[in-house]
């Protein structure tokens, strides 16, 4: 339908139901600053034809990765994985394209068992109890976590891994601002890339309500959970796991079988391509014992009046569900359609090819990083175990390196030095499935020339 303005007396009309004089007092409680004074300065409108010319146009200036573009082997939380065809015949189908939030929930089957399914492959990877559906991304899927844990146990102090994904940690402190003193951080250690289990015990004080971890961590490098656990469960804190590349579960011994409390990441390496940078698919699970703190909501099998299997909404503890005072989160939808994605992707290859896919992207990794150390150009920053992804350090210029690179279609990497800046010339460099033989060995060839 057209879009139809409102009228001057359509707007008369909002703002005496509302009790405000006019806009302009509505709107001045923007910061000045961030408002536009001027005019904006749009150029005339298109036709529908001229329209379509510009944005392949526009188009047409992307530089695509995969088969004819460019190679890449960027992670950092981000993974280039390959999409099953299944994935986008049957999410496509338009009873689940057009499924929004189930408002009503028992006229809503086919959307809640989608989610009932999601659920539980959460937690049959991560051998969890229960699991939502779901959150936006990973890194508020982690900040909630710690709100989680700060009302299960009662207590404010949080203690994060500084081997953390520092965007994640960005996004804790942007939701705890007002109770900033409460953060600490733990050192990493600089030779073996990980947690430093006496720094986080010193971090986390007395009477923590957490610790956060990541496993595989932000530099690739796998943790020793379970001495970290240990040492939060004996101060009677919870242990928060973050998990951003979830192949490595098909072989790394699940979260709940090594003292995690609530685990947390990103499920976009299932089902969802990159995208240009989203959407995203936050996933969340914990105990049993802490379901009434879980944000979002839970999908519950039952039966109805005749005894046939049905699904509905266990627990809805946001806030469009519930009194907003009683809501454990202010979390207004979920990703529902990339939580479809995944369990499809999931389903599809199975627990076997969940295992096959994952040993496939650790010795793609491992061999991509043995090639690049024999060109004597790197070598490695850290010595801890890695899975996908691993960082190393070059005898060049990092920045300098990656735009020769480029010029040769490769992405090579990530640069850290944006975020720890005493890790200068240090790269960020994670391997895949969608990683050729071909691509490594060229990658190896362009850095020993470059």
């Amino acid at each position: 339908m057209p879009y139809v303005s409102l009228s001057d007396k359509d707007v008369a009309h909002i703002l005496k139901t509302i009790g405000i004089d006019s806009t302009e007092t509505l709107l001045g409680t923007l910061p000045d600053d961030l408002r536009i004074k001027d005019k904006l300065n749009l150029p005339d409108g298109l036709s529908e034809q001229e329209t379509m010319a510009l944005m392949r146009s526009m188009a047409a200036k992307n530089s695509p990765v995969g088969q004819g573009g460019l190679s890449s082997f960027l992670g950092a939380g981000a993974y280039n994985h390959y999409v099953p065809s299944t994935v986008e015949h049957l999410a496509g189908r338009s009873e689940f394209y057009t499924a929004y939030t189930p408002y009503q929930p028992e006229i809503s089957q086919g959307t809640l068992m989608a989610m009932f399914e999601y659920q539980t492959l959460v937690c049959q990877m991560t051998s969890m109890d229960v699991a939502n559906a779901s959150l936006y991304d990973g890194a508020s899927a982690t900040a909630e976590a710690v709100l989680m844990a700060r009302r299960v146990t009662g207590r404010g102090r949080v203690a994060l891994s500084g081997a953390l994904h520092p965007e994640y940690q960005r996004t804790i402190k942007t939701y705890l601002k007002s109770a900033s003193e409460d953060i600490t951080e733990a050192l990493f250690c600089t030779e073996a890339g990980t947690t430093l289990v006496e720094a986080a015990d010193a971090a986390m004080g007395d009477e923590p309500a957490c610790l956060v971890v990541q496993h595989p961590n932000f530099f690739g490098c796998l943790e020793d959970v379970s001495a970290l656990a240990e040492a939060v469960h004996r101060k009677k804190g919870l242990l928060i796991i973050v998990v951003t590349e979830p192949v490595s579960l098909g072989l790394l011994k699940p979260p709940g079988e090594v003292g995690c409390d609530i685990v947390v990441g990103d499920n976009q390496s299932f089902g969802n391509a990159l995208n240009f940078g989203g959407p995203y698919l936050g996933f969340m699970a914990t105990k049993t014992e802490f379901v009434r703190q879980l944000p979002g909501r839970i999908i519950g099998q039952t039966v109805d009046r005749d005894g046939r299997r049905a699904f509905c909404l266990t627990f809805s503890t946001r806030e469009q569900h519930i009194r907003r005072e009683r809501a454990t989160s202010n979390i207004c939808t979920n990703h529902g359609l990339c939580a479809l994605q995944a369990a499809i992707h999931l389903t599809s290859i199975g627990l076997g090819g969940l295992k096959a896919l994952s040993r496939v992207n650790l010795s793609k990794a491992h061999y991509l990083r043995q090639r690049l150390l024999e060109t004597k150009v790197c070598r490695p920053a850290f010595s801890a175990p890695i899975f996908n992804e691993f960082t190393v350090r070059l005898d060049k210029d990092a920045d300098a390196v990656l735009q020769r690179l480029l010029k040769k279609d490769i992405l090579a990497g990530l640069t850290l030095d944006r975020f720890y800046p005493a890790l200068t010339n240090h790269l960020l460099i994670a391997a895949t499935e969608l990683n050729s033989k071909d691509d490594i060995d060229r990658f190896a060839e362009e850095l020993s020339n470059s």
